[in-house]
C-alpha cells in the first residue's frame, strides 16, 4: 500500500468574479478524493478554500485545515475537517502546511495567495525543500505573474532557475496528469 499523500493547496478566501475559478476549485477537490490523497489547506470555509474542501470531503479525501487565531471568525474555519491545526500567526500557518504535504496547487486568489506562492518558491530558491508547485492558470489568471516572474528574471533581479521552480499547469486534469507522473502509484 502506497504512504497517504498530500497536496498544499493555496487559494482565495473569497471566490472571486470568473465563476470558472469556483468550479477549479470543486475539480480539483474532486481529483485529490480519486487520488487517494489528502487535501491540506488554510481551513477557510469561504471562498475558493471552502469549495476545494468541500469536494475533495465529497470524494472521500481526509482534509487538514490550518487556520491562525486571527482568522478563525473572518474565515469561518472549518470544523468538518478531519484535522483542525489552530496556529499562531500566518507565518505557523504557511509553514504547517508546506511540512504536511508532499507538492502545492496554487488556485487563484489575492494577495494572501501571492505571500503563500513567493514563500514557497523563496524556501525553494534558497535550497529548503524541491516540491513541485503548480500554478493552476484557469483562464490565463496567473499570466499577468508569470509575465512579471520573467519581467525579474529579464531585469537580472533573479536567476533564469525562478521559473523552473514552478509549473503552469491550465486546468485540473493537467494538474493531475502532473501529480500522476511526479508521483506514480
Amino acid at each position: 500500500m502506497s504512504p497517504l499523500r498530500s497536496l498544499c493547496v493555496f487559494c482565495g478566501s473569497r471566490s472571486g468574479q470568473n465563476p470558472a475559478h469556483a468550479a477549479a476549485a470543486g475539480a480539483l477537490g474532486r481529483a485529490i478524493g480519486a487520488r487517494g490523497w489528502r487535501l491540506v489547506y488554510g481551513a477557510g470555509d469561504v471562498g475558493l478554500m471552502g469549495t476545494v474542501a468541500r469536494a475533495a470531503e465529497a470524494a472521500g479525501a481526509p482534509t487538514l485545515g490550518v487556520i491562525p487565531t486571527s482568522l478563525i471568525a473572518r474565515e469561518q474555519g472549518r470544523r468538518q475537517v478531519t484535522q483542525f491545526v489552530i496556529t499562531e500567526d500566518m507565518h505557523e500557518r504557511k509553514k504547517v502546511m508546506f511540512m504536511n504535504s508532499e507538492a502545492i496547487a496554487v488556485l487563484p486568489g489575492g494577495a494572501g495567495t501571492l505571500d503563500e506562492f513567493f514563500e514557497v518558491i523563496t524556501w525553494r530558491q534558497i535550497g529548503l525543500h524541491r516540491k513541485p508547485v503548480y500554478l493552476l492558470d484557469v483562464g490565463g489568471y496567473w499570466q499577468p505573474l508569470v509575465a512579471l516572474i520573467d519581467h525579474l528574471i529579464a531585469q537580472g533581479f533573479a536567476e533564469d532557475a525562478l521559473r523552473d521552480y514552478f509549473t503552469v499547469v491550465a486546468d485540473v486534469a493537467a494538474l493531475g496528469a502532473r501529480l500522476d507522473a511526479d508521483f506514480p502509484a
